[in-house]
């Protein structure tokens, strides 16, 4: 073994002790890690820094480095898949320098953050372990964070105001159209409809204000689920996200959800919809988080239930 995979090896083991999900435990998310650490096999650990990288630097580093090559169009498997995960594991800071910086703009930029720099620069030594110990008190990890451990009658859709949504066409905007028609009369009856996304014009419909009375207040570059829907009756917010081909509630999304509607005065529920049980939902089923729901169009009458202590209602913040 090379010193260099020598090296992405003690990253995987700090990435196992620190608690990432299996899902991360991978060379390319170890990469990322000495990236931002800007640790080659050349430095000790001690000597480890926290730059402000990209992921294109993050792909220099790897290349120049560690001898990996990265192809161009694996940049947004590396942040969706790697670095994502290390932000909300608490790891890394996502524009430090400038939090609220669009989501697509090309200065987006990380950094490890400093308690997390100061442990890992011990690791390797008699002080490590002692040290992780202090470390994961203060936080939650991100493994026990996704497994969250446990301890019909059709009513129309309530639009509060008179118009028409019009979406984008495409296979997301039907699966928008069909939570609307199909899966709120059936298991949000009277329900209120408060967002709808579209790929076309991002805000497709939203009742801003009746957010705002539930105690929400979104940013423009808030990363909204697909469809949201106040059940005044049990005072619950429904979130759905609508998977034609993009992700679905998965542990990552679940808290960024939960971070986004932080404030709000209603209980939360997360529900992925699919449009059948067919192969996107085969490739997904593997990573829906605990304590959310699953609904297909292909089978309206029916709700498959992650788990958890109730059927289709808020767990506790």
């Amino acid at each position: 073994m090379t010193t260099k995979q020598v090296r992405i090896e003690e990253a995987l083991d700090v990435l196992r002790q620190i608690g990432m999900p299996n899902e991360q435990l991978n060379d390319r998310t170890a990469i990322c890690l000495l990236a931002l650490l800007d640790l080659p096999n050349t430095k000790t650990w001690d000597k480890a820094s926290n730059p402000m990288l990209g992921i294109r630097a993050i792909l220099d580093f790897a290349r120049e480095k560690l001898d990996r090559n990265y192809a161009e169009n694996t940049r947004e498997s590396i942040r969706k898949y790697s670095v994502k995960q290390l932000v909300a594991a608490g790891i890394l800071l996502h524009n430090p320098d400038k939090p609220d910086r669009a989501v697509n703009s090309s200065d987006n930029c990380y950094q490890v953050e400093f308690n997390a720099l100061v442990l890992l620069r011990k690791f390797g030594t008699r002080n490590w372990k002692k040290s992780l110990l202090t470390y994961l008190k203060t936080r939650q990890t991100l493994a026990d964070q996704f497994a969250l451990h446990r301890d019909m009658q059709r009513i129309p859709v309530v639009i509060n105001q008179e118009l028409e949504i019009k979406l984008s066409a495409g296979k997301h905007s039907d699966l928008i159209r069909t939570i609307i028609e199909e899966f709120i009369p059936r298991f949000i009856p009277g329900g209120e409809l408060v967002y709808v996304g579209d790929t076309g014009t991002k805000w497709g419909y939203f009742d801003e204000k009746l957010l705002h009375t539930l105690g929400v207040k979104v940013g423009n570059h808030g990363k909204m689920p697909d469809v949201v829907i106040y059940y005044r009756k049990k005072n619950w917010l429904i979130l759905v996200e609508a998977v034609a081909s993009g992700g679905p509630v998965d542990g990552i999304r679940h808290t960024e959800l939960s971070n986004l509607f932080k404030a709000s005065t209603a209980g939360l529920v997360f529900v992925t919809a699919f449009p059948d049980r067919g192969e996107i939902m085969r490739k997904f089923l593997s990573v829906v988080a605990w304590e959310t729901e699953v609904w297909c169009t292909s089978d309206p009458t029916h709700l498959i239930h992650f788990n958890g202590i109730r059927f289709l209602g808020p767990y506790a913040k």
